[in-house]
């Protein structure tokens, strides 16, 4: 087995993420290779927003209002405790990536195969980190496409945030993934 391979295998998601964080060159390294995902017509339809130090702060801000707005909506009352937790979020890991759709107009490119390309982006952008040994958790939650939220990374109501991108250190050793048996997954058509 290579190198990349065994790095493949061994990226793990780890959800309690400290420094160091990438630096501004490890972050760019990171940010190339997650450009290199497929791209039908080259149309680039995502977006970066990189948030550390005091952002990671008005974000939890946001995701408190966003989370008190649609409990209102849906007519339940947020507890202090679930309160504590929306605010506190972002601080999991010194560094987050949101990454978010811009989809492009094109004739021979649809929107799905666009929001395909912002997951390898995204896979890639893990991959890119793992190998440079930093650790990250690929996250969503119920919030994340709520208007406040899109709103506070410039993502207009036809786009998406497909991820936050949470990036640290860690010095957690995971336990090794089950094998997954590929007979219940693939079918081969000789």
């Amino acid at each position: 087995m290579n190198d990349f391979i065994a790095q493949i295998e061994a990226r793990r998601s780890i959800g309690k993420l400290t420094l160091p964080m990438p630096n501004f060159d490890e972050l760019n390294i990171a940010l190339h290779c997650a450009t290199t995902a497929p791209d039908h017509k080259e149309l680039r339809p995502y977006r970066f927003t990189v948030m550390t130090g005091e952002a990671l702060e008005r974000f939890g801000e946001v995701l408190l209002q966003a989370g008190l707005q649609k409990a209102d909506r849906l007519g339940k009352v947020l507890d202090d405790t679930a309160c504590t937790k929306l605010i506190n979020t972002p601080k999991r890991a010194p560094m987050i990536i949101t990454v978010a759709t811009d989809y492009q107009i094109h004739p021979k490119v649809p929107e799905f195969e666009q929001l395909l390309c912002v997951g390898a982006v995204i896979q890639n952008l893990l991959l890119a980190f793992e190998s440079q040994g930093y650790k990250t958790v690929w996250r969503t939650g119920d919030l994340c496409n709520e208007p406040l939220i899109k709103s506070h990374f410039d993502v207009n109501e036809n786009n998406l945030i497909c991820g936050f991108v949470y990036v640290g250190t860690s010095d957690i050793t995971m336990p090794e993934r089950e094998a997954v048996d590929l007979a219940n997954f693939v079918k081969f058509d000789h």
